[in-house]
């Protein structure tokens, strides 16, 4: 038996809206962990694509960033139809029922990912928002279909949510990508907590440039004993003994385009954030009717703040509530 795993981020560098962390986990039961890792958009073909445009019209997952086609709305289309479809197979009880009554807080729920209480995420979104919803439940019974034949379990989908106050907070005592780092371990321990004696492997992108990881798996798991199998500039893996769990990690360049959990992992982060951004960005219209939205990146960032800051003076609202320090 296989545990698969994929783990990335998104919206790690905007001024505005939550760091995003993304994890997928999938259980392959008749396949060999001596074969190496398995080729998921190969074993799932007739119903999985890496492309945004496919004949067959199958279901796109890929980095993130190669999905989000537009700025609006209808930009979101793969990155919804992917990560919702999946979401419908999880298990034999489904977390996440797409019906009329659907919203954004389901969605967050069944991942386990925590929002806010704070004015500016106060509202929900109907869902989907960008794909139909009879098609979303044709492609989730036919993805559904295509996994029982392949013998493989969408075992569990989370991701983490960090907002612009917890950030700054973070922040002031350690780095960014220490920050990015330490959320990305924890998302590690559920993992492993989730399926105990399973001998997860799991793949992430390569932090930036760094190639050593040791030491920070160390002080997260002090009582691991931990072992180096490989520490280049193309892949960083370990092997930890943690209790009755034996978990190999991999840190790796581009895992999102050779790992399929990790591109959906990349999937599930970039369209929770997008869905924050929604929130967002509609109690702002609403209190300023002309403002344009904002995805939150700095060059575009820096102009909805200048156009907000009025407002801001007005209700009180303490910048590092809302606006990132780094």
């Amino acid at each position: 038996m296989l545990v698969y795993c994929g783990i990335d981020e998104a919206g790690y560098g905007p001024m505005f809206g939550p760091l995003c962390v993304g994890a997928s986990v999938f259980v392959m039961p008749d396949y060999d962990p001596s074969s190496g890792a398995p080729d998921l958009w190969s074993i799932l073909d007739p119903i999985v694509c890496r492309k945004r445009r496919d004949r067959k019209h199958r279901i796109a997952v890929n980095d993130s960033k190669k999905l989000k086609s537009s700025s609006n709305i209808k930009g979101l289309f793969h990155l919804e139809r992917g990560v919702l479809a999946f979401m419908c197979t999880l298990g034999d009880e489904l977390p996440l029922t797409i019906d009329n009554d659907t919203t954004d807080s389901d969605y967050f729920n069944a991942l386990e990912c925590s929002t806010t209480s704070v004015p500016w995420l106060d509202s929900t979104t109907r869902l989907p928002v960008a794909v139909d919803m009879l098609e979303l439940r044709i492609d989730a019974a036919r993805l559904r279909r295509v996994l029982d034949e392949a013998n493989v379990q969408c075992n569990w989908l989370s991701c983490t949510s960090i907002d612009a106050s917890t950030y700054n907070e973070r922040t002031a005592i350690e780095s960014k990508a220490a920050l990015n780092l330490s959320t990305t371990l924890r998302l590690v321990d559920a993992i492993v907590h989730r399926l105990p004696k399973s001998h997860p492997r799991i793949m992430i992108d390569r932090h930036g440039g760094r190639i050593h990881y040791r030491n920070d798996l160390q002080q997260y798991w002090p009582e691991a004993h931990i072992q180096i199998l490989s520490e280049t500039a193309s892949m960083s893996r370990y092997k930890l003994q943690l209790d009755t769990s034996q978990v190999t990690i991999s840190f790796a360049s581009k895992s999102d385009e050779t790992h399929l959990p990790v591109a959906l992992a990349s999937m599930i982060a970039k369209y929770t954030r997008e869905l924050q951004m929604i929130r967002f960005n509609r109690y702002f219209q609403n209190l300023i009717p002309t403002i344009k939205p904002t995805a939150g990146y700095v060059q575009d960032g820096r102009r909805f703040l200048k156009e907000i800051e009025p407002l801001l003076a007005k209700k009180g609202i303490n910048r590092e509530l809302l606006v990132r320090s780094s």
